[in-house]
């Protein structure tokens, strides 16, 4: 009887470990090409159709080249099905488009990259094309260099942030909500402290769960912002000439000289904490010193919110009456157009017609839940 070779057991156990990470790539890649021919199946334009089916191919040649590494290790393939992911963008984009989806998309491939990074070098030597992936779809979600530019136009002209937004819709959602409350309340012909009882009651209910919302949504936006920011800084931590490489494509295709271009991107790599600064810029179009604050959004709501829910129901701490819901009404009516014109800087329509239509829009609200409440108050004597 020989002595088994005590070598042989960490061989056993990294070939084991390397088994599992071939397996695991395996199913991530066929979940990937499943998830490109759904958006491809939901696409209508036949030019980004075949561009998603192009992805779908090259995700199906890499999960063959880890097939056939397991065959080499005589590990059997892994039964695969459909994960969730997949399933999930997949039903968004059928009701969204798939353009909606393409950020998901498009941070899962960059987490996929350096998650490739960090494995052997059969694996590792796939990151440039899932690199490649990335920027494919970065120009899909853009569609036209055009359009880009006119949205960073857009936002360059508002000048605005996360939080001014919370401000503008926060003060809406309270103007509408709570005129459409007063009005219900009222035309039940409520005493007018009930009025007043129900206005507040739906200030308060109102601004909270705006400002819960807001730091909730603000947030989960921040969180991915630095997993994206941590992601980078792992890549040109692991390939730095590969990142070096890209800057420099970034640059020439801005219609900088390619050797000065090269020259450029060879500096700006000298220095790490720049050279982060500069791809989160140039490649995630991210400031990381202005990510948001959930704070900041929380509380902006929860004041927007409150200023705007306020204006409905000010009127009847003088008294009640048709005259005090009507003056309402008109105080809420010059708030929301003001903050139609506001939204307007958002949007990029005529400040006018997007003041109005908020105008509108809010006296359709109140109109319909005063009728409701009318009839209520008529059928069970309120």
């Amino acid at each position: 009887m020989h002595d088994a070779d005590p070598s042989e057991t960490p061989r056993r156990e990294n070939t084991s470990r390397q088994a599992r990470r071939y397996s695991a790539n395996y199913r991530d890649e066929l979940d990937f090409a499943a998830l490109y021919r759904r958006l491809a199946a939901a696409e209508r334009h036949p030019e980004r159709s075949r561009a998603y089916l192009g992805l779908a191919e090259s995700e199906e040649r890499h999960a063959a080249m880890f097939a056939a590494a397991l065959a080499e290790m005589r590990v059997p393939l892994p039964a695969h099905r459909i994960g969730m992911r997949p399933r999930i963008i997949g039903w968004a984009a059928r009701r969204l488009g798939p353009r909606a989806v393409l950020p998901f998309v498009q941070f899962a491939e960059m987490r996929g990259r350096g998650a490739y990074l960090r494995q052997d070098e059969r694996t590792a030597a796939l990151a440039p094309e899932e690199q490649a992936h990335v920027k494919i779809i970065s120009r899909l979600a853009n569609r036209t260099l055009g359009e880009e530019t006119a949205q960073r136009e857009t936002w360059h002209r508002t000048g605005a942030s996360g939080v001014l937004r919370a401000g503008v819709f926060g003060v809406n959602d309270g103007l509408v909500s709570n005129l459409s409350l007063v009005a219900g309340v009222a035309g039940s012909r409520a005493e007018g402290k009930f009025v007043i009882l129900a206005g507040f009651a739906g200030l308060l209910a109102g601004a909270f769960s705006m400002a819960s919302g807001e730091y909730i949504s603000m947030r989960t936006q921040r969180e991915v912002f630095e997993q994206q920011l941590h992601l980078e800084k792992t890549e040109l931590e692991l390939a730095p000439d590969e990142e070096k490489e890209e800057l420099t494509d970034i640059y020439a295709a801005k219609g900088i000289p390619r050797e000065q271009a090269e020259s450029v991107a060879e500096r700006i790599m000298a220095d790490r904490e720049i050279a982060l600064d500069t791809m989160a810029r140039e490649e995630l179009g991210l400031d990381p010193g202005e990510l948001g604050s959930p704070w900041s959004a929380a509380i902006t709501s929860f004041i927007a919110f409150s200023a705007g829910a306020i204006v409905p129901v000010a009127p009847y701490l003088f008294g009640s009456g048709w005259t005090y819901l009507a003056t309402g009404a008109g105080l809420s009516a010059v708030a929301l157009f003001f903050v139609g014109t506001m939204v307007s800087l958002f949007t990029g329509r005529s400040a006018p017609a997007s003041g109005a239509r908020m105008v509108l829009i809010a006296a359709a609200a109140a109109s319909l839940t005063f009728g409701i409440g009318r009839l209520i108050g008529a059928t069970t004597g309120i």
